[in-house]
């Protein structure tokens, strides 16, 4: 498992070069039990792969899922999940927090 943010964005860095489509997505605000830190980083390329990590597995998936969107669109996005949002139970943070996430389209 890639362990640092500095990884995640060498990893980034590596698939725009080799001409793969990619997405980044980082930890911009989290409140409560969020499990990941704000400047946290996972990278998304257009077919669903991802390195890194932005909440400890509660929201990668509907976060790649939402980055491969954003690749074909082009448009960045800011995702919010909580135990307030409809969300909370499909993407797993029950326990407690608040996590928001920024995408964008790196190439």
């Amino acid at each position: 498992m890639i362990s640092t943010d500095t990884d995640i964005l060498s990893i980034a860095e590596a698939w725009a070069k080799s001409g793969r489509s990619v997405a980044l997505a980082t930890v911009i605000e989290t409140w409560g039990s969020a499990p990941r830190p704000v400047g946290s980083h996972l990278v998304i390329d257009g077919d669903g792969n991802f390195q890194g990590s932005v909440s400890g597995g509660c929201v990668e998936g509907a976060v790649v899922e939402e980055a491969v969107d954003v690749i074909a669109d082009g448009a960045a996005r800011t995702l919010e999940f909580g135990v307030a949002d409809e969300t909370a139970w499909k993407v797993g943070l029950s326990c407690g927090g608040r996590i928001r996430v920024y995408v964008e389209k790196v190439n």
